[in-house]
């Protein structure tokens, strides 16, 4: 495993749980830890803004460079997240709306997966 990838490994593990353990404290209730969630969530999502910009360095690669182009798939990728995410709300907040809920999410799922082609495109065999 090359060092560029271990680190980032590191970085994105430890960013996720942060940011979803964020999640879990401000949506479940009964946790009672709404705004101690708002900040564990800041910092789980700055951790893994930090995973992206040292993996980039490490590669050698560019951020790319703002477009009209980058910017709508930075749109689109944000409220296919929001649609997800207000889907996960309507199942663990709201009484009643397991099945909408569900069905929310799904949706907030299938539009996030079309962002993979967006950015990537297909190869030609």
């Amino acid at each position: 495993m090359e060092k560029k990838n271990f680190i980032t490994l590191v970085l994105g593990v430890v960013g996720g749980l942060l940011f979803s353990l964020g999640m879990c404290m401000c949506l479940l209730p009964e946790w009672n830890m709404f705004h101690a969630g708002i900040g564990f969530g800041i910092v789980g999502a700055l951790v893994l803004l930090v995973t992206l910009i040292v993996y980039r360095k490490m590669s050698g690669r560019q951020f790319a460079k703002p477009n009209a182009k980058v910017v709508l798939k930075t749109l689109y990728g944000l409220a296919a997240t929001l649609i997800f995410g207000l889907g996960m709300c309507m199942v663990m907040v709201f009484e009643g709306m397991m099945i909408w809920g569900i069905l929310v999410g799904i949706i907030g799922i299938v539009l996030l997966l079309f962002l993979i082609p967006m950015c990537f495109g297909f190869k030609k065999e």
